[in-house]
C-alpha cells in the first residue's frame, strides 16, 4: 500500500510548548516514508483544511522544524474555531474529508484541547461512514490542565512554572517597599473553570510568602476573603493574591465578567484583579498593584518548565506511532508512575472519553479555608515545574527563535464559504 499523507492542526490557545509536539510529530512522520509520504499542516489550524490553505512541511528543513522544539505560540497558527455538531452542520465535516480525500491524507493529528478532542472524534466516526478511513488521534494541549484521563497536559507546567517564579519574584518585590508603600500584590491567572494555574502561584507559601488564592472551584465569600487578607497583612506587613480569571460569585457569575463573549459562546473574561484590587482598598485602605499575566503566562519559553518541553515532544511523537500501529479516535496520555522520584510514560484515552469532559481540580488539593493549597498538590505539582528548557540566545541576547516558510500546497478544489 502507497504511503499516504498526515495533515497536523495547532487549536485554540496556543502554548510555549505546543511547537515542541509539532515538532514531535513531523519528525517522528519523517522517520517514516514508507508510511508517511508528507505532513501537510492547517495554516491557522482546523480552518486551513475547510479552506484548502494547506502548509507544505516538506520545504522546512531539518533544522527548522527542530527549532521548533523550543520556540514558542503555533508555528503554523491557531484559531478559536469549534465545529458545531455532525447534525447541525455536517457539510464542514464533509469538507474535512473531501480535502482530505484530494491530497491523500490518511492521518489526522489535532493538536488542542477538549473542544478539539470533540472535532477530532467526530472525523474519525464520519470518515468511516464516509468511506475514507482516516486515522484520527489527538494530540493533548492546554495551559489549563483541564483535560482528562491524562496526568496533565502539555503546556500546563511551563505556565505554571511562570507564574510561580513570577508570583515569587513580584512578592518579594512588594515585601521589600511594604513598610512605606505598596502592600497588597494581586496577580490574575488563566484558568476558567479548573484552578490549576492558581494553585501553581500559591507554591509561594513554601518560600515564606503570605498569599491568598481565588479558585474557580470555590464560591467566593467577600466577607472571609477580606478578614483572610487583612489578618495576613497584620501578621507579615503585606500579602500576595493570587486570583483566577474563573472565580465566581455563588449565584456563578464571575468576578471578570465583562458581558462578551469570545468564539466558543465562553464568556469573555478578564479583569478580576482590579476588581479584587480595588475590594480590598475600599474596605481594607491598603495600597496595591496588579497584574494579569494573560499572554505572558502561555507566551514564556525563556522560562519553560523542562518536562513539560520533554512531555509536549513525547506526545506528538506517540500520536504519530500510535497511528502508524493503527491506533485511531485516541489521545495519548501522561500516566504519572510516581511523584518522588518523579517518573512518567505514555500511555493512551479513547476519544469518546476525553471529548468534552472537564478535569476540575480535587477538592482535596485545596485547604480547608479554600484560600490554599494541600501538600498532595504540592506534590503534583512540583515534578510538573521542575527543570529548565533555556532556548538558543542570538548575539544581541535575545531568544533565537524560528519562523517558518509556510509554504502552501496547490490548491484542488473549489473554494469553501465557512
Amino acid at each position: 500500500m502507497s504511503a499516504k499523507n498526515a495533515f497536523y492542526a495547532q487549536s485554540g490557545g496556543v502554548t510555549s510548548v505546543i511547537n515542541a509536539s509539532a515538532c514531535g510529530v513531523i519528525e517522528t512522520a519523517r522517520q517514516h516514508p514508507d508510511k508517511i509520504a508528507n505532513v501537510y499542516a492547517g495554516r491557522n489550524g482546523i480552518i486551513g483544511a475547510l479552506t484548502e490553505e494547506l502548509i507544505d512541511t516538506s520545504q522546512e528543513s531539518d533544522e527548522a522544524i527542530a527549532a521548533l522544539k523550543h520556540t514558542p505560540s503555533g508555528a503554523f497558527g491557531s484559531r478559536r474555531f469549534k465545529l458545531k455538531s455532525l447534525e447541525d452542520n455536517k457539510r464542514e465535516y464533509e469538507r474535512l474529508i473531501e480535502i482530505f480525500k484530494a491530497h491523500n491524507i490518511g492521518y489526522f493529528f489535532y493538536n488542542g484541547g477538549g473542544d478539539s478532542a470533540d472535532t477530532c472524534f467526530k472525523v474519525s466516526q464520519l470518515s468511516e461512514k464516509m468511506g475514507f478511513p482516516v486515522q484520527a488521534i489527538h494530540i493533548p494541549k492546554t495551559v489549563d490542565n483541564d483535560l482528562p484521563i491524562t496526568d496533565n497536559c502539555p503546556g500546563f507546567g511551563s505556565v505554571a512554572k511562570y507564574i510561580a517564579v513570577s508570583t515569587l519574584e513580584a512578592s518579594y518585590d512588594v515585601r521589600s517597599m511594604a513598610k512605606t508603600s505598596t502592600k497588597i500584590f494581586v496577580i490574575e491567572v488563566m484558568g476558567r473553570h479548573a484552578g490549576w494555574i492558581a494553585a501553581a502561584g500559591a507554591l509561594v507559601e513554601d518560600y515564606g510568602i503570605p498569599v491568598v488564592t481565588l479558585f474557580p472551584e470555590v464560591e467566593f465569600d467577600q466577607e472571609k476573603f477580606l478578614a483572610a487578607v487583612d489578618a495576613k497583612v497584620k501578621e507579615h506587613g503585606y500579602c500576595t493574591i493570587v486570583v483566577s480569571e474563573g472565580a465566581h460569585w455563588p449565584d456563578g457569575t464571575f468576578l471578570a465578567e465583562q458581558g462578551t463573549r469570545d468564539s466558543f459562546g465562553h464568556a469573555q473574561l478578564g479583569g478580576a484583579a482590579p476588581v479584587v484590587a480595588n475590594m480590598i482598598k475600599d474596605a481594607l485602605g491598603y495600597k496595591f498593584h496588579w497584574a494579569v499575566a494573560d499572554y505572558l503566562q502561555r507566551a514564556a519559553r525563556h522560562l519553560a518548565s523542562g518536562s513539560d518541553v520533554e512531555q509536549a515532544y513525547a506526545l506528538g511523537k506517540a500520536g504519530v506511532e500510535k497511528a502508524l500501529e493503527g491506533k485511531n479516535s485516541i489521545m495519548p496520555t501522561v500516566v504519572r508512575e510516581s511523584s518522588s522520584p518523579y517518573k512518567w510514560s505514555i500511555g493512551e484515552a479513547p476519544l469518546s472519553e476525553v471529548a468534552n469532559v472537564e478535569k476540575m481540580m480535587p477538592m482535596e488539593y485545596i485547604s480547608e479555608d479554600g484560600f490554599g493549597i494541600t501538600d498532595g498538590c504540592k506534590e503534583y505539582l512540583y515534578p510538573l515545574i521542575k527543570g529548565e528548557s533555556y532556548p538558543p540566545y542570538d548575539d544581541n541576547g535575545m531568544p533565537d527563535y524560528v519562523t517558518l516558510k509556510l509554504a502552501g500546497v496547490e490548491r484542488k478544489l473549489e473554494d469553501f464559504e465557512l
